[in-house]
């Protein structure tokens, strides 16, 4: 039995490398630079500037409000009579956890919509690495990063760039 399931494995082993050795054709492409090239992408981050402008403005003038209120209890609180002090501090402590909330809140959103126009961005360069490489015939298309060394004949991050814009 050991020496079926052996050679089980072995066969699969070579039959796997057969595989790796017939992909004669292999191409480089450099995603991370296409991505940094692309012209879309200075628009979506200016299109997410301006859906989160009106949030990020109101979030600064919450921020101010409790600086202030802050100061001026530390300021005065020496001189205030113990009802108002302690009403004050519960006050700031209150807005202090609003803002500390709506504040996570807006920095999940913006995480969450700049990984969704990300997304579709890397999407569009999978895309025309995949046209790019069909149309040149290239049976695997690996990731500059993940390369140790590729000749620059085998680099297809130009035509993919063109592809994309």
């Amino acid at each position: 039995m050991k020496k079926w399931l052996y050679a089980a494995g072995l066969g699969m082993a070579l039959a796997v490398s057969a595989n790796v050795q017939a992909a004669d054709k292999i191409a480089i492409v450099n995603v991370s630079s296409i991505f940094q090239q692309l012209p879309q992408r200075a628009t979506v981050a200016k299109q997410l500037e301006n859906e989160f402008k009106s949030r990020a403005t109101e979030l600064q003038g919450q921020e101010r409000d409790l600086q202030s209120k802050m100061q001026k209890l530390q300021r005065d609180g020496s001189t205030m009579k113990a009802s108002d002090r302690t009403k004050m501090e519960k006050d700031i402590m209150a807005q202090r956890d609003a803002f500390s909330q709506k504040a996570q809140a807006f920095e999940q959103d913006n995480r969450r919509r700049q990984g969704e126009e990300r997304n579709k961005l890397l999407s569009r360069i999978q895309d025309a690495v995949r046209a790019v490489a069909k149309d040149k015939g290239y049976d695997l298309v690996i990731d500059a990063n993940a390369v140790a060394y590729a000749d620059s004949s085998n680099d297809i991050t130009a035509q993919v760039l063109k592809q994309v814009k």
